[in-house]
């Protein structure tokens, strides 16, 4: 392949890989199909004319054989009547359409031979476009696995160090800080528990004098 079939190539398959949306080793693959399908359409076009042509000369064939038998014909009965100059003619005109139909059948070999030639060329390259689709179909497959694996490293390696380190810190911090506030309310319940049990605790004065007065009184009661 020359350097500017190969430019035309890559350029052409960079541009249909912008339209497809696939990967360069894909879009390349694609570009080779689109060119071995136009080889086939040109390809099946050829034979049809090489057909026409194969059809056209057989048809020819069939008209001079026609010619041949009807100069035989005219010179059996030129001869029959006597006629010896009508009969010259028709054979030599029987001759030269033997000679014709000699080379007509010569040509229609050749046009077969061609054709034949070309029926093989067009199925060898149907068979390798075949081959083709199927390796495209695998190595498409393969570069979706490659391009998944390669969005998963890219994951990972996104997910650093640091900032895993920075988020554990924070947790960590938020704990310490609920821990915190967990313990300072247990410091202030505290006191306020010992100064209720404090207050519950505490005698006034007047409750003193009508306890000792109630003592008193059951004193004198007893006696």
């Amino acid at each position: 392949m020359g350097i500017f079939k190969r430019i035309k190539t890559i350029t052409k398959a960079e541009l249909n890989g912008l339209l497809d949306g696939i990967e360069d080793p894909i879009a390349m693959l694609n570009e080779y199909s689109r060119e071995m399908e136009q080889e086939i359409v040109k390809g099946q076009k050829a034979l049809a004319r090489q057909i026409f042509v194969e059809k056209k000369q057989a048809a020819l064939i069939l008209e001079t054989k026609a010619l041949v038998d009807k100069r035989t014909r005219q010179a059996k009965l030129a001869i029959d009547q006597g006629e010896d100059a009508m009969a010259r003619l028709a054979v030599q005109e029987k001759l030269t359409h033997e000679k014709q139909l000699e080379l007509y059948q010569e040509q229609l070999a050749a046009i077969q031979g061609q054709t034949q030639i070309l029926i093989e060329k067009l199925d060898e390259l149907k068979d390798t476009y075949n081959l083709l689709q199927h390796k495209k179909i695998l190595l498409a497959s393969r570069a979706n696995v490659a391009q998944s694996m390669k969005q998963i490293q890219n994951t990972t390696v996104s997910f650093q160090t640091d900032t895993i380190a920075r988020g554990v810190a924070r947790a960590e911090e938020r704990i310490l800080f609920m821990e915190a506030e967990a313990q300072a309310g247990n410091q202030f319940s505290t006191p306020l528990a010992q100064f209720d049990a404090a207050y519950s605790s505490y005698v006034n004065e007047d409750e003193l004098n009508q306890e000792l007065e109630k003592l008193k009184n059951e004193k004198v009661a007893d006696l």
